[in-house]
């Protein structure tokens, strides 16, 4: 009998809202979920932040990197001269022509990182980011630095590049994967030149108008699932306080009552997975895999 392989389920968002932060939670106590990332910039960051402690034990708790759409933690003149982080287009175009502050997108991930040590006492276990801004140049620079020399080794990163065989295979939202993907693999290369731990393949992309159930999806996901797979997800209870933050709404309670359920387990079951902790997951590019 083929022994299953290990993955890795992540839920983004800890922290955006009360309803996201419970749900996530219960998949957490219920040891439906690899770990979680914490929105350290969200305003219910600190009072959601308690309940967390003691989850460590089974799951990983990481950052979730932000540069978009909230308030960031200091004052950042170039990108956000309101006082508010521009929407993702404009922050990728703002990367993509260089004009980007290395100096103040460094303070912010400092800062960011503080505010998630003071909160938890300790460092995360893995960095992502929020609209997956962790893969942005500059950013992602700045960010391969911290890993190195603030961070302490072992400190896990999601990258989320893939072959576009496999997201064509894989057939939802197959645009969006796809550029989701070219994006990450500048951080790909980075990470692996620097030897920094990383999912070597990764899944969960969808543009939430779809109407399949998201079991559907989630099958496809993982479907004959390669080694070092990490797959991310949006689970949750809406309230008032995330619909006045984010678009991703009515998807949340369809993924959070699945994780929650027994489809989930024969699902894995039935492709020969199981889940790991992402930090037993992750690894530097070993000598065998193409450079």
């Amino acid at each position: 009998m083929t022994a299953p392989v290990s993955i890795a389920l992540l839920a983004d968002d800890y922290g955006i809202a009360p309803g996201v932060s419970r749900g996530i939670r219960e998949l957490l106590q219920a040891g439906r979920l690899s770990g979680t990332s914490c929105l350290v910039v969200s305003p219910h960051w600190k009072g959601e932040a308690p309940a967390l402690r003691g989850l460590d034990a089974w799951a990983d708790i990481g950052l979730h990197l932000a540069f978009t759409d909230f308030a960031p933690l200091g004052a950042m003149p170039g990108l956000a001269p309101g006082g508010r982080l521009p929407g993702l287009g404009k922050l990728i175009a703002s990367a993509y022509l260089g004009r980007l502050r290395a100096e103040e997108i460094g303070q912010e991930i400092d800062r960011q990182l503080d505010a998630f040590e003071q909160a938890m006492g300790r460092p995360p276990d893995y960095i992502d980011g929020h609209q997956h801004v962790q893969q942005l140049p500059v950013v992602r620079e700045l960010l391969i630095d911290r890993l190195k020399h603030r961070l302490p080794p072992g400190t896990a990163l999601r990258v989320c590049h893939e072959p576009f065989a496999a997201i064509r295979r894989r057939g939802v939202a197959v645009m969006r994967a796809a550029v989701i993907a070219a994006i990450g693999r500048g951080l790909r290369a980075m990470a692996d030149d620097n030897d920094i731990a990383s999912n070597r393949r990764f899944a969960g992309v969808r543009d939430f108008t779809e109407r399949a159930p998201y079991r559907d999806l989630f099958r496809r996901y993982i479907a004959d699932p390669p080694h070092g797979l990490a797959t991310m997800c949006h689970p949750g209870y809406p309230d008032d306080a995330l619909r006045q933050v984010d678009p991703v709404v009515d998807t949340r309670p369809g993924e959070l009552a699945y994780l929650a359920g027994t489809e989930f387990s024969e699902d894995l079951a039935t492709a020969g997975a199981t889940l790991s902790r992402f930090t037993l997951l992750a690894a530097p590019r070993t000598s065998s895999e193409p450079g």
